[in-house]
Parts: structure tokens; sequence; C-alpha cells
């Protein structure tokens, strides 16, 4: 089969674009178009559980939106994610932003009070807003709940906060469970420690697992979206070991895979783990996840539609 050249014309839609990606089928771009059919045909199919992991800083990133538009439209049935990615999207919630173009040094910038992510940057003063705001929730979920799991206690805060843009926020409203097992591992998180002693209020990590095995034994298939690897990536595969692996897959990362790190290893290699079917559907992009996902995310949407 030959290889069919790109060919790029003015006005042309997302799904043209994706189109003359899979006639070539070659390389990133094949991988592009793969990833979009894989996508589609997760979010179409009613008896499969999307199941959408986010490590890094998507939030910070821009993904904001795409996630909780995700979330509105049914389009996922779970989120796994960092702890990082829950502060960020408190911090917007409470009024906080995330900034760009500083044209300073790290050392000028650590003076004024801003923190950098990459090409993303923030204020102290959005965080000091970001403590003060969720101690006031930490307290009046703690009020009526001593013992509470991750999951459930992302739910109650999801429920307090009002911000129709907010992760959290429609998670809550429209029941989409959210599970962060790193949670601790954040500013969240070190509000949550801070919280703690003073106050008998205890997040119990186990109790998540309960909840997680009954959505995995409930779905007839899972599907995965994998943007980023780290420990949101392996929640959700290692989750799935239970009923012998995810079913369809599709990954975006910026890691290798020569160092033996789940982040960077291809989809294929959780076959060996039982993590995903022998006979499931993968792909495995190499990118960077805030350029390649809302373009493959546009592209799935155009086919379904």
């Amino acid at each position: 089969m030959e290889i069919n050249q790109l060919n790029i014309k003015k006005d042309m839609k997302v799904s043209e674009l994706i189109g003359e990606f899979e006639s070539s089928g070659v390389l990133g771009s094949g991988r592009v178009a793969n990833s979009c059919n894989i996508l589609a045909n997760m979010i179409n199919d009613e008896d499969m559980g999307v199941f959408l992991s986010m490590a890094g800083p998507m939030v910070p990133g821009g993904l904001r939106n795409i996630v909780s538009s995700m979330i509105k439209e049914g389009q996922i049935d779970l989120l796994i994610t960092s702890g990082a990615n829950i502060t960020h999207d408190l911090l917007e919630a409470f009024g906080g932003r995330h900034y760009k173009d500083y044209k300073s040094s790290d050392e000028e910038l650590s003076s004024a009070g801003i923190g950098r992510i990459g090409d993303v940057f923030t204020k102290s003063d959005d965080f000091e807003t970001f403590e003060k705001e969720i101690t006031k929730i930490f307290a009046e979920i703690s009020s009526k709940n001593k013992v509470i799991s991750i999951q459930n206690l992302l739910y109650e805060v999801g429920l307090l906060i009002d911000d129709e843009n907010s992760i959290l926020y429609n998670a809550s409203k429209k029941n989409i469970p959210i599970f962060a097992p790193g949670l601790i591992d954040s500013m969240f998180g070190l509000q949550l420690w801070m919280f703690t002693q003073d106050n008998d209020f205890i997040v119990d990590a186990v109790k998540d697992m309960h909840y997680l095995s009954d959505i995995v034994f409930e779905s007839e298939k899972v599907g995965g979206i994998f943007l980023g690897g780290g420990l949101p990536k392996h929640y959700a595969l290692a989750s799935n070991i239970l009923k012998g692996g995810i079913d369809a897959a599709i990954q975006i990362t910026m890691d290798r895979p020569e160092s033996g790190s789940l982040s960077g290893a291809p989809l294929e290699e959780a076959k060996s783990w039982s993590k995903a079917k022998c006979e499931s559907n993968l792909a495995t992009v190499i990118g960077d996840a805030t350029v390649m996902f809302p373009l493959i995310l546009a592209g799935a949407l155009d086919k379904i539609n």
C-alpha cells in the first residue's frame, strides 16, 4: 500500500485534517489518526466506561474547560488525576488565574511571589486565597464526616464551590467520580494535613478501591484516555486487572520507554500484565497532551457528529 502525501487547504475542518493523517497513516500523523478513531469509538460505545487519567500540569496548561465539557457531555465516566490538577482547578474556582509572558529570571519571579510551571505562571496571592477557602471547606465537610474517602472528599468539595468551568464542580453535579490517589502530594494535600493537625478528620485512601472496583466490575467494557503517565495512569490500568484489563485506550505522553518507566511505556506493554486485554485496541501518541489531545478530541467529535 502506497503512502499518500498530506494535502492542506484553506478552511479545512479538523476532521478533514485527521482524514489526511489517516490516508498517510505513517509516523506521528498515523498515530494521531488512529487515536482519533479509537476515541470516537470509545465515546460512542454506550457499553464502554471511559476512564480519563490526567497527570502533569494539564489544568495550568489549558485543558480545564475541555475536561469540564467532557464531564458535562457525558463523554467520560470517571476521572483519575493528580493532586496538582485538583489544586489548580480550585485555584481558578476561588478566583485565581494562571498567567503567561513573564520575562523574568526565576530568582526575580521568586522575589515577586510568582511561581513558574514551564511557561505558565502563578501568583502567591492566589494560593493564599486558595488556602483560606479550602480550609473553610474542610471545616464544613469534617463537621459531618470524621472519616471520608478521597473520592467522596472531592465530591463534597465540588458541591461547595460555584464555578461552572470547574472540573470538580461539574463532576459533582453530574455524579462523575474523581479519584486522586496521590492527593497528599500537592498544595491541596498540604492544607489537608495542616487541617488535620487541629481537627479530627481522617481521609481513607483504601476506601476508594472498594468504589473503583465496583465501577470496573459493573462496566461491560472499559476504555482509557491517558494524558501523561505516572500514578494516575497506573491507578486506572491496575484497577482493571480485576477483569483482565482495559478493552481500548489512547495515550499521549512525552516520556520515552527506554528507562522502563510506566509513563513512557507503550500501552501494548500493559498486555503482559493483564492491564490491557490481548485483543484491546490501543494507540500511543508521543507529544504534548495540551496540543495533541484537543486536536484528537475535536477530530473524534467531528466523527461522532
